[in-house]
């Protein structure tokens, strides 16, 4: 077997076993959580009877490994079940057609808008973040430098939330250039929803900048004392020149895995982002979701978040290999 598709192949293995793990550890926390989806329906006041009905109705009277088995399954075949708080809405106004929003119906444009956030994130963050790494590996040391360094590592040093509102104020208050709240539905045409999603992918973008650019830089100073640097300098050539099409091809390695695991934090990492814009995505209604103990909802946007984190280190991974021959022949 050709020995890069064999490692690959290991990555892939490896990367089904962590989200196999991590899977039992959503399952124990979700489960651990204080409160109870029963009684936080039927509130104080509920009699043991009413509560013991209701989780027996949802199934939460089985043991703990025979929901864990049932959920994986149904995970494994697409199947993240049916929400509590749709089964309890329907109960209550007397739905007894059985057609009921599923998990996975619930979170797909969930999930949908989540991607365009972070699409138009990473449209913004990675050429920034690069183009930025260049001119301070151009310039190192200068003025230009210094600036970039200090700006970076304090928005990256600042909680996404307080960024979040300082550019509210800048953005939306002072000068309304954005809106403030980022209220997307689904017939909304491509400019508005780009209009609506800016101010949080830019918060996002403030966030994540620091890591590429810093790596890039790094990469490229790195390779500027080479061999064939020095010699593509003594032949007179350009140092942008040098740096664009001689140090920075070479430095694709780090770069790219730095970016994919900053593309992983996308995905994950926009819960607070989405709260504080009342951004319809998956973080939104996780965080709703844990409001109310919804726990099918909680443990799918969890698996999701897992999923997409390992895939896209994987990714990384493998992207590494391919760009590296160190690695694709190890011996």
């Amino acid at each position: 077997m050709n020995p890069v598709i064999k490692i690959i192949l290991q990555r892939l293995a490896l990367g089904l076993l962590t989200l196999f793990i991590v899977s039992i550890v959503i399952f124990a926390a979700v489960n651990m959580l204080p409160g109870d989806f029963a009684e936080a329906i039927l509130g104080q006041g509920a009699t043991p009877e009413a509560v013991a009905a209701i989780r027996r109705d949802l199934g939460l009277d089985q043991d703990p490994v025979t929901r864990y088995l049932q959920w994986l399954a149904g995970a494994l075949q697409g199947d993240l079940g049916n929400s509590f708080a749709q089964a309890n809405f329907a109960s209550f106004v007397g739905d007894d057609s059985g057609v009921r929003t599923t998990v996975a119906q619930q979170i797909a444009p969930r999930f949908a808008n989540t991607m365009f956030l972070a699409g138009v994130t990473a449209a913004i963050a990675v050429p920034f973040a690069v183009t930025l790494g260049v001119l301070a590996a151009l310039y190192r040391n200068s003025v230009f430098d210094k600036v970039a360094n200090i700006s970076t590592l304090t928005s990256i040093s600042s909680p996404e939330f307080f960024l979040a509102y300082v550019l509210i104020l800048f953005l939306a208050v002072l000068n309304p250039l954005l809106p403030s709240l980022s209220n997307i539905y689904a017939d909304m045409g491509f400019a508005e929803r780009l209009q609506k999603t800016l101010l949080p992918a830019l918060t996002l973008t403030l966030v994540v900048t620091a890591h590429m650019m810093r790596m890039t830089r790094a990469a490229i100073i790195n390779l500027l004392a080479s061999p064939y640097i020095e010699m593509a300098r003594l032949k007179g050539i350009k140092p942008m020149r040098v740096i664009v099409h001689h140090a920075l091809p070479n430095a694709l390695a780090p770069i790219i895995n730095v970016i994919a695991l900053n593309l992983a934090y996308l995905i994950t990492g926009v819960v607070v982002v989405e709260v504080v814009f009342v951004y319809p995505g998956i973080g939104q209604l996780f965080v709703d979701s844990v409001k109310i103990r919804d726990i099918p909802v909680v443990q799918a946007c969890c698996l999701i978040f897992a999923a997409a984190y390992i895939l896209l280190n994987l990714t990384a991974d493998i992207l590494s290999i391919l760009s590296n021959p160190r690695l694709r022949h190890p011996k």
